[in-house]
Order: structure tokens, then sequence, then C-alpha cells
């Protein structure tokens, strides 16, 4: 009985909550590995249509020559930019400490 208790805790959702550093850091080695591996692709195809579709190998081989460039930026694009947090705190409207009536007698009074 007390393990479904257990179970049906309230669970609180951070939507504003940034994601782990290690979540980060995967991610981002992620999208370098991917475009690493694009760019070996487009440099195998460089070296088969060398001599079949010189113009494609032409495309291939300035893309495999963009693309370190291209995956270094897109890797460290991290934690740069964070989401907005969602605001739960008004603050309270801000009041004179005198208002024009109160102005007017004391510069009278001087």
């Amino acid at each position: 009985m007390e393990r479904s208790k257990r179970n049906k805790a309230e669970v609180f959702r951070i939507t504003g909550a940034r994601m782990s550093l290690a979540e980060d850091v995967r991610g981002r080695q992620r999208r370098y590995v991917i475009s690493m591996a694009i760019r070996t692709l487009s440099v195998i195809a460089t070296v088969v249509l060398w001599n079949v579709q010189r113009p494609v190998a032409i495309v291939t081989l300035v893309a495999g020559a963009l693309l370190p460039y291209v995956a270094v930026v897109i890797a460290n694009a991290g934690r740069e930019s964070t989401p907005a947090l969602p605001s739960h705190f008004i603050p309270a409207p801000v009041h004179p400490a005198l208002d024009e009536g109160n102005l007017k007698k004391s510069s009278d009074q001087s």
C-alpha cells in the first residue's frame, strides 16, 4: 500500500530550466560527429566522382573543405541562448513619496 502512495507523488515540471551540462555536451558532440561523417562521405564522393562527374566532384570537394569550419561553429553554439524563465513575481506599483499637493505646501514653507 505504501508503494502505491509513493508512486502517486505529485511531480512538478520545470519548464524554464536549461538542460544539464552533460546533456548539452552530448548534444554538441553528436552534432559534431554527424557533421564530420557528412564531410567524410563528401571527401569519399569527391574521390569516386573525380573522373566520372567532375562538376559534382568539385562541389563535394568544396563541401568537404567547408564542413569542418561549419561543424566547429555548430558544435560550439551551445548554452549561449538561454530560454526566458517564466516570471511569477509581479513588482508592486511605484508610488511617489510626495504627491503634487504636498510638494507645493513644502515649497511655500521655505
